[in-house]
């Protein structure tokens, strides 16, 4: 239990990971698709909003809670439902649990970075209405985030990164 009593959950199953999988091969393909040069400056900028939210909704899963925690859990639990019965129903498999094995927590300068990048992606977002094209993404992050597997390394990456540089912005360190 977190501080204001939201319980969590942190586990994501194959089903998860294989949601958070397909909603980033969404946006991947459709870029691949539309840019014939994938290596020019130009196809590289279009690509650059689904890593940083990709990125985002792997910070949003590693958050200890609060509000903004409850809300990536909760958005973790449906895609494991989701994705459990696509598996289970859909192709007859099993989905076993897939979280890794040590959690990375955020330090609290790293969750103040959260904080922080929240407030961007709403101004950004909503800027020139709603960008429903950020929510796919962000969902990934969220499903990918605690995986054990190589879907899961940003996780491995982001998590100490952001804390380092949350403390030392907020001269914890």
């Amino acid at each position: 239990m977190t501080p204001l009593g939201i319980p969590t959950y942190s586990l994501v199953t194959l089903g998860g990971v294989v949601v958070g999988l397909g909603l980033f091969l969404w946006d991947a393909s459709i870029w691949w698709a539309s840019h014939k040069k994938k290596l020019a400056s130009k196809s590289l900028r279009a690509l650059a909003p689904t890593v940083l939210c990709l990125s985002y909704g792997t910070l949003l899963i590693l958050c200890a809670g609060g509000i903004i925690g409850a809300a990536a859990d909760w958005s973790l639990w449906g895609a494991n439902q989701v994705g459990d019965v696509i598996l289970v129903y859909g192709v007859g498999s099993n989905s076993p649990t897939v979280t890794r094995s040590s959690y990375l927590a955020l330090t609290p300068g790293g969750h103040a970075v959260v904080i922080l990048a929240t407030v961007v992606l709403i101004a950004v977002s909503t800027r020139r209405g709603l960008r429903w094209d950020f929510v796919r993404p962000v969902g990934a992050g969220i499903s990918l985030g605690l995986a054990k597997s190589i879907a899961g390394v940003a996780g491995v990456i982001l998590a100490p990164s952001v804390s380092w540089l949350g403390d030392l912005v907020a001269g914890l360190l």
